[in-house]
């Protein structure tokens, strides 16, 4: 019988899953020091039990080593202080070098084996002498590891216009593609402060419903399509999912509405003629 698996989150919501091979007596909130690479990280157990094994895990998770006391508790406030420093000193390492790079968050490894810097750029950055800076000032291994803007809000976290936590920070693992024209399909108004994120970037929850609007649309003729009416052609304007109604332009740009059951009765005597 396989082990247990369990959820661990670190720093700025980032997880991990490890085998809880000695059956370690883990509940939601504990915490727990893991076997990372090259040594020992702490977090906080987030989710374990069946639901775990449910998840996307793609690398081969690690071992649950012990639950953490109240010396290991003040250990990671002590490198949480740490952090806070190292932060400043990079963006001055970083400034002096004069390199095109936003520092978004460092983080220690909780046994201080490694000391990781995340940022932001809009290009390739040749980090390799400020690597040395920062290997000279602190005597641990270095990793600067560069993200996108929308990793970097989920890293660092906020409100929505939703008003909720972002989702990014909340549940979601990994991040889709997205593109206008999934707004589009859902007749979005084309305001890029609409349609963006804190990321700046257009917002993960224009996909939660695309499946839906996907299936719906078929039911309706594609935007654009000519349909002949009492009055002549019109042209497919615009389409109401929610209550069955087409919107078609005349010539002279004038406007007129229909329900998708006139439009169906249009279409199938057109084809009917035809025929």
């Amino acid at each position: 019988m396989s082990p247990e698996v369990v959820e661990i989150t670190f720093k700025r919501n980032r997880k991990g899953y490890f085998f809880n091979s000695n059956d370690i007596d883990l509940k939601i909130n504990d915490f727990a020091i893991v076997e990372v690479d090259k040594g020992e990280d702490m977090g906080q157990v987030t989710q374990t039990g069946r639901l775990v094994m449910l998840k996307d895990i793609k690398n081969e998770p690690g071992n649950v080593i012990r639950k953490a006391g109240s010396e290991d508790t003040e250990k990671l406030m002590e490198n949480r202080r740490n952090e806070s420093s190292a932060f400043y000193i990079g963006k001055e390492y970083i400034q002096r070098r004069n390199l095109n790079m936003k520092l978004v968050d460092v983080e220690y490894q909780f046994d201080n084996n490694k000391l990781t810097f995340y940022f932001t750029s809009c290009q390739r950055v040749d980090f390799r002498e400020l690597v040395k800076d920062l290997a000279s000032k602190y005597r641990t291994r270095i990793e600067l590891r560069q993200i996108s803007v929308r990793e970097e809000a989920k890293k660092l976290g906020g409100i929505g216009i939703c008003g909720k936590q972002l989702c990014c920070t909340s549940f979601m693992q990994n991040f889709s593609p997205i593109s206008t024209s999934d707004a589009k399909e859902q007749n979005l108004p084309m305001n890029p402060s609409k349609l963006s994120g804190i990321c700046s970037r257009l917002k993960c929850c224009i996909l939660y419903e695309k499946g839906f609007y996907n299936s719906s649309l078929k039911r309706f003729p594609a935007l654009d399509s000519p349909v002949e009416m009492d009055r002549g052609t019109g042209y497919v304007d615009k389409v109401d999912i929610f209550n069955d109604r087409v919107y078609l332009r005349f010539e002279g740009e004038e406007y007129e509405e229909y329900s998708l059951k006139e439009i169906n009765k249009s279409m199938n005597s057109q084809e009917s003629v035809t025929q």
